[in-house]
């Protein structure tokens, strides 16, 4: 199951269908047996920034982050794999730099996030190959042609 939080001043912007099925290609793409469960929260500018300081030590504003739980949730009898934070801000502005409806950039950065969730990363030459190739994949999948240079 995919849980979707949408903050009341962005609801009116985009279907949070798009979100759904971003990240149910991503959750395919990793090819599981059986897919998990995750959350996704579009939210501002200053939530973001608040969590970024607090869990990662970085006292700025971000695009999308990516928290972990991993594990199997016996209420909805699935693995819970994590969460998606995305800052609904920054997707627009991203969006209007490369030339793309912010619709495309929140399928972007959901794809983005989840495969972070998936263990995917891209701190290294060849993490972020291997990444960028699987995500260019699933946008693709996703009718999306998005040249992504880099990626936070």
């Amino acid at each position: 199951m995919i849980f979707i939080e949408v903050e009341e001043d962005f609801q009116d912007f985009f279907s949070e269908s798009i979100l759904e099925n971003a990240a149910r290609m991503a959750l395919e793409g990793a090819q599981l047996d059986k897919l998990p469960s995750l959350s996704i929260k579009i939210c501002g500018d200053q939530e973001i920034q608040q969590l970024n300081a607090v869990y990662r030590g970085m006292d700025n504003v971000t695009d999308v982050l990516s928290f972990t739980a991993d594990y199997y949730d016996p209420d909805l009898e699935t693995r819970y794999l994590g969460d998606v934070v995305i800052s609904f801000p920054r997707a627009v502005e991203q969006a209007k730099k490369r030339g793309h409806p912010a619709e495309a950039e929140l399928q972007l950065l959901t794809v983005h996030g989840v495969l972070h969730l998936l263990g995917y990363d891209h701190s290294t030459a060849v993490e972020k190959e291997a990444m960028w190739d699987i995500q260019d994949r699933i946008l693709l999948a996703l009718d999306l042609d998005i040249q992504v240079e880099d990626e936070g």
